[in-house]
């Protein structure tokens, strides 16, 4: 079953200011300002509208009187003007980044599932236009295999000349729309072969653009230890190294990054069995890494940014079965390193060893960067708003600190205290995985310096994603599960080489 990833995401556009014509659409919305009175701006857009629906907004305004204008608050008014049908007026806050996606959300909020045709003038800052574009996108998401469903989408218009921001726009929610989708897709129809050929159809859909896909599996993957003992507890089909590539012509002295994202279809914690039952149910979203790396990558054949980059989904299914791995097990990455097993549900950092190994002694890196829903010790510490983000390069940290505010997935410098890296001592192995010698009670810290381990000199990011990954409520930009966290982070940021 190859996905159709977007029968249901919503129109994107913009109209110039000479071409403005109310008649086309069936709702638009209007910014309100808060203050010890919200008003609505005086604009030419305001006054053709007025003119349009013989409609005086500030009287409307004046019979809501608790309306504060808050980012995101909103008022419906129905009206009857030729196709248009609704007003809305919208609270925006300060303007600020964060007030504008919590308008722009509340707006696709509001028309989700409907065939509704909003023209917007919620901001005519450049800067946030794209913001509010995505947000009203990702806020329309859905996700069903119901064997009938409504196909309505809304359409979303931006008023003004913002042709880029449009663009870019699409281009943001676009990627995570299609990451929600592989996150979302039940595991009796998703395993590490399934990924791989979604991964081939995106990658076959951009046509040259640099993009290229090679797949290893059975006994290519014989020196890669960590995904073999993983993936092996899955008698069919067996583990996937997924390498995709973006190298276009003229890229050969560009600065190399590899992405590197865990892909376990399933998890049930293996032999080390999940605890309490419930908390298995939500463990079709453990892939959401591998998602996110390869949905940003797909996306490099619009953007077009000078950086050559190298993808690998370390893809398996943590089974439980005859061929599964016991604790006390000790596995060989590639590269030689030994691993004393000490918890079967541990396996991602498995994985993602094998390929930090890959990256650093075959692919001649300038950065490495892997992103994963690693640990729940990351969440205990930073809960769902902040990704913890492990790396000793300062400079690095900050940027991707600052396109994390930027597009709204936040991510936290956290340390790597090398007191704790004792914990990984064994007696039969190079390192055991858990850091079980010691209880520093770190699990978020002491999985990311095992990682380290694997990385040699390479300047290297680890992204814990196991808060953000997933939404346990429908709220905001997210509904309830894969929030797709990652995609729009890697892509602004490969784009600033």
């Amino acid at each position: 079953m190859i996905h159709k990833l977007l029968d249901l995401y919503p129109k994107l556009s913009f109209l110039p200011e000479d071409e403005l014509d109310f008649s086309n659409f069936t709702a638009v919305a209007i910014p309100v300002s808060p203050g010890e009175k919200p008003q609505i701006h005086k604009s030419s857009f305001l006054t053709a509208l007025t003119n349009f629906t013989k409609l005086d907004l500030n009287i409307e305004l004046a019979n809501w009187p608790d309306f504060t204008a808050k980012a995101g608050e909103l008022i419906e008014i129905p009206l009857s003007a030729g196709t248009l049908t609704r007003i809305y007026l919208i609270g925006t806050g300060e303007q600020s980044p964060d007030d504008i996606r919590k308008a722009g959300t509340a707006l696709g909020r509001k028309v989700k599932t409907s065939s509704s045709k909003v023209l917007s003038a919620l901001t005519e800052d450049k800067n946030l236009v794209t913001t509010q574009a995505v947000a009203f996108a990702l806020s329309n998401y859905q996700f069903s295999l119901k064997s009938e469903q409504k196909n309505n989408k809304p359409e979303l218009t931006v008023y003004g000349d913002f042709e880029n921001e449009i663009e870019r726009a699409d281009v943001l929610a676009t990627a995570v729309w299609q990451t929600r989708n592989l996150i979302h897709t039940p595991s009796n129809i998703k395993n590490p072969e399934w990924l791989a050929k979604q991964a081939g159809a995106m990658v076959l859909a951009t046509k040259n653009s640099g993009l290229s896909i090679s797949v290893k599996s059975g006994r290519a993957l014989k020196d890669f230890g960590g995904l073999t003992a993983v993936g092996n507890s899955s008698p069919t089909p067996g583990p996937r190294l997924i390498e995709i590539t973006y190298a276009p012509k003229g890229s050969t002295h560009w600065p190399h990054v590899v992405l590197i994202g865990k892909g376990i279809t399933f998890d049930t914690g293996g032999v080390s069995l999940k605890r309490p039952y419930d908390t298995m149910i939500g463990m079709k979203s453990d892939m959401a890494g591998a998602a996110a790396v390869l949905c940003a990558t797909v996306a490099l054949a619009r953007t077009k940014p000078k950086v050559r980059v190298t993808t690998l989904l370390m893809a398996a299914e943590n089974a439980l079965s005859g061929t599964s791995q016991r604790p006390s097990d000790v596995i060989k990455h590639y590269g030689g390193t030994t691993v004393e097993v000490i918890n079967t549900d541990a396996e991602g950092r498995l994985v993602l060893a094998d390929g930090l190994a890959y990256a650093d002694l075959d692919l001649d890196p300038d950065y490495v960067v892997d992103v994963a829903t690693l640990t729940g010790a990351a969440t205990l510490g930073l809960g769902r708003q902040h990704a913890a983000m492990y790396t000793r390069q300062t400079t690095l940290a900050k940027k991707l600190s600052e396109v994390g505010n930027k597009v709204g997935e936040r991510v936290w410098h956290m340390p790597l205290i090398d007191d704790y890296t004792k914990a990984l001592a064994s007696d039969v192995a190079d390192f055991n995985h858990t850091a079980d010698k010691y209880d520093f009670s770190a699990g978020s810290v002491t999985a990311a310096l095992f990682l380290e381990k694997f990385v040699g000199e390479r300047s290297w990011v680890h992204l814990d994603i196991a808060g953000t990954g997933r939404s346990e409520v429908d709220a905001g930009e997210n509904i309830k599960g894969g929030t797709g966290f990652g995609a729009r982070l890697l892509i602004e940021w490969l784009d600033t080489f």
